[in-house]
């Protein structure tokens, strides 16, 4: 396998270079005054109030696109654009009123086309077209991201595992583009769908490509311990069929067209040639792997291609294999919900915000976290719908000086002070979880941002090899005289997860829900509840502990959730009379049947008498939405264009407003949007902006 690995990896044309697009350029335009007059004259001046802050953080963004953009950083050009286009988002429906009131002033967007600006069909102009700037704005996220994958080193594992993460990010902005966005956009060339289709096949080919070159690395370091020569075989095999295909892809749309030909060929007459070249060394590397494929009865029932992340046990360096940790982890705490207000309402870590009164807030791209919230969590005289579940208690543990001493032990003083912001991160956020005076909110941040610091250490830490392991103490919720003592990160991990669903369950009965505000935000408290505890059977599965975190137990919480949700949603505004109350019935009654067919200790009496209680709904009175409405809507458009699938975790890594930042090859401690600065005191550590090109 070796030697016929090495083969592959010579022929391989240009196998350095990659491909990367530039961005649009676009002449500045005035939003805010059009716009805030608008919803002024269409709604009233209390709604033009509610959202003249989200006008004005979009026009701050356009106006920095074009006056600033050069001089930023991939990373900062990037959160600029994602910002940029949330707020787009929220204020599309407004462009719809614009179009149609003739005394309306009038919105003209220009745009310029990324491959040939100065010639004459490279500049498009619509009025009041929010299309347009939304598909150039995509594009431009897209090329962003070819940027990012383009100035990365190729020559290491982590330098590949980010140009990857960053060229399949380019990739799938374009297929947004291409399917969504550029159908009905009269613009320049790039802009059309075989141009976004073609980008989309080339940075496929370009990350799946970067994949390969790391299994073929693995292969001949004999680092894929877990599978067999035939199923490598088959896996490069099928790697290089993929690869072979989007490069034909690309090549096809772009040569099949000569005005893309000439359009490509002005811009930079090298490309043709790399992608004849690139098309034919993968075609016929198809043809010779192609009887390595095996059939599907061959291959295990677990084996997938989804399976294999370039970094991970057997990564080359410390930093690699804490990445790979955050990224194969990464789809535990993007909790499953459809709805935004658990984030815009309570968290400090949220740009986009509501306030009491439901004012709107969209704070500057550029700012840092935390962000204001003046929202009050107030209680409702009305009969509650829902159970709040008790959370865990800890005892303290000096996390720092075990885990460091372990990196000394197993690595060197040299690899120990590249994680020491890691380290200093996860035990303020452990001991933070101590303290009894911390609101709601902030402690739902802090276990999620510790439950992350979790993830990163875990493919690194196997907890019961080291000499001085960490033991964890805790105690169950229900019946806090019962407790357990474990090394395993993974019931750390499990603790974390019971209370991250028991916090969302204590916020939501939190909730006022006779308020339209308070009871979507009780739904989403719920929903984050729901995929807390749905997930905490794949760590709790893995230790004995307590009976609170059984996987019996876990089930019945996440049944008595499920109910709760369908209970609501039973009661909102409009749904009382189409809807039967049938379905939520027979929630409560599965929960109950997971309840008795559980130890008979499991939990108090008071959960049994709460779901005997529970076979019947009541309803809830609510008020209708406005303006406001409207611009979350757009901005749950946004949110799931941009957070589901464009948003590899490693790429947030280098984020200036993330909490923790690779620098140099290191794990540091980012105090300009760090939660470190939790309960007031700030971690020592100071760090400088970051760039990646």
């Amino acid at each position: 396998m070796s030697n016929g690995t090495q083969r592959l990896l010579n022929p391989n044309p240009n196998p350095e270079r990659v491909l990367k697009i530039p961005v649009k350029k676009t002449d500045p335009v005035e939003l805010y005054r059009p716009l805030r007059n608008l919803v002024a004259t269409r709604y009233s001046e209390s709604d033009a109030q509610k959202v003249e802050n989200v006008l004005e953080t979009l026009n701050k963004c356009r106006k920095d696109i074009v006056e600033r953009f050069g001089d930023l950083s991939f990373s900062m050009q990037r959160d600029c654009l994602i910002h940029y286009f949330k707020c787009l988002c929220m204020v599309e429906p407004l462009f719809t009123a614009v179009s149609s009131d003739a005394g309306s002033d009038p919105i003209t967007f220009f745009w310029y086309d990324a491959f040939l600006p100065e010639h004459e069909d490279g500049v498009s102009s619509q009025r009041n077209s929010i299309q347009l700037e939304k598909a150039a704005v995509l594009f431009n996220l897209g090329a962003v991201c070819s940027q990012i994958g383009a100035s990365c080193d190729h020559n290491t594992a982590l330098g590949r595992h980010l140009a990857m993460d960053a060229f399949n990010a380019a990739a799938k902005f374009f297929f947004k583009l291409w399917k969504d966005f550029a159908k009905g956009v009269s613009a320049t060339l790039d802009l059309t769908l075989v141009f976004a289709e073609a980008l989309h096949s080339l940075f496929s080919a370009q990350a799946s490509e970067l994949k390969l070159q790391q299994q073929l690395h693995d292969d001949n370091n004999n680092n894929d311990a877990v599978a067999s020569p035939a199923l490598q075989q088959h896996r490069i095999a099928v790697s290089f069929e993929s690869i072979f295909k989007h490069y034909q892809r690309a090549g096809d749309l772009i040569f099949g067209d000569s005005a893309a030909i000439k359009h490509v060929c002005s811009f930079d007459e090298t490309w043709i040639p790399h992608l004849r070249q690139k098309k034919k060394y993968f075609q016929v590397q198809a043809r010779q792997t192609r009887s390595s494929i095996l059939p599907e009865s061959q291959l295990p029932e677990t084996f997938s291609l989804l399976q294999y992340y370039p970094l991970g046990h057997d990564a080359e360096s410390v930093t690699e294999k804490l990445i790979g940790g955050i990224c194969s982890h990464a789809v535990l705490w993007r909790a499953k919900r459809e709805g935004i207000y658990l984030d815009l309402i309570l968290s400090e870590y949220s740009p986009f915000k509501i306030m009491d009164g439901g004012k709107l807030v969209a704070n500057p791209w550029d700012m840092p976290p935390p962000y204001p919230t003046n929202f009050a969590i107030r209680s409702s005289s009305f009969p509650s719908h829902i159970l709040a579940f008790p959370l865990k208690k800890t005892e303290p543990l000096y996390l720092y000086g075990i885990l460091r001493n372990c990196f000394v032990f197993k690595y060197s003083e040299s690899v120990a002070e590249s994680v020491e912001g890691l380290l200093q991160m996860l035990n303020k956020l452990r001991s933070e979880m101590l303290r009894d005076d911390l609101s709601l909110p902030v402690r739902r941040d802090c276990l999620l941002h510790y439950f992350k610091c979790l993830c990163m250490i875990e493919p690194l830490f196997l907890m019961t090899d080291l000499p001085n392991p960490p033991i964890f103490v805790w105690y169950d919720a229900f019946n806090p005289q019962q407790k357990s003592s474990q090394h395993h990160i993974h019931f750390e991990k499990a603790s974390v997860l019971f209370n991250l669903g028991a916090l969302c369950t204590q916020i939501a009965i939190s909730c006022d829900l006779t308020t339209i505000q308070g009871h979507r935000l009780a739904k989403d408290a719920l929903n984050d509840a729901s995929h807390w505890f749905f997930i905490l059977p794949l760590e709790a599965k893995k230790v004995s502990a307590t009976i609170d975190l059984s996987v019996n137990c876990a089930r019945m919480l996440h049944e008595i959730i499920s109910a709760q949700i369908a209970d609501l949603e039973w009661n909102f505004p409009h749904s009382r009379s189409d809807r039967s109350s049938l379905p939520v019935t027979l929630l409560y009654q599965k929960a109950y049947a997971l309840l008795t067919s559980g130890p008979e200790n499991l939990v108090p009496s008071s959960i049994p008498q709460y779901l005997e209680e529970k076979m019947k709904t009541c309803a809830v009175e609510t008020a209708p939405t406005d303006v406001t409405g409207q611009f979350l809507s757009g901005y749950c458009m946004a949110q799931s264009v941009i957070r589901k699938s464009c948003l590899p975790p490693c790429l947030d890594l280098h984020s200036e407003v993330g909490p923790i930042m690779i620098k140099d090859g290191n794990f540091v401690i980012n105090l300009r949007g760090s939660i470190g600065r939790i309960g007031g005191d700030e971690l020592p550590r100071d760090v400088s902006n970051m760039t990646i090109n």
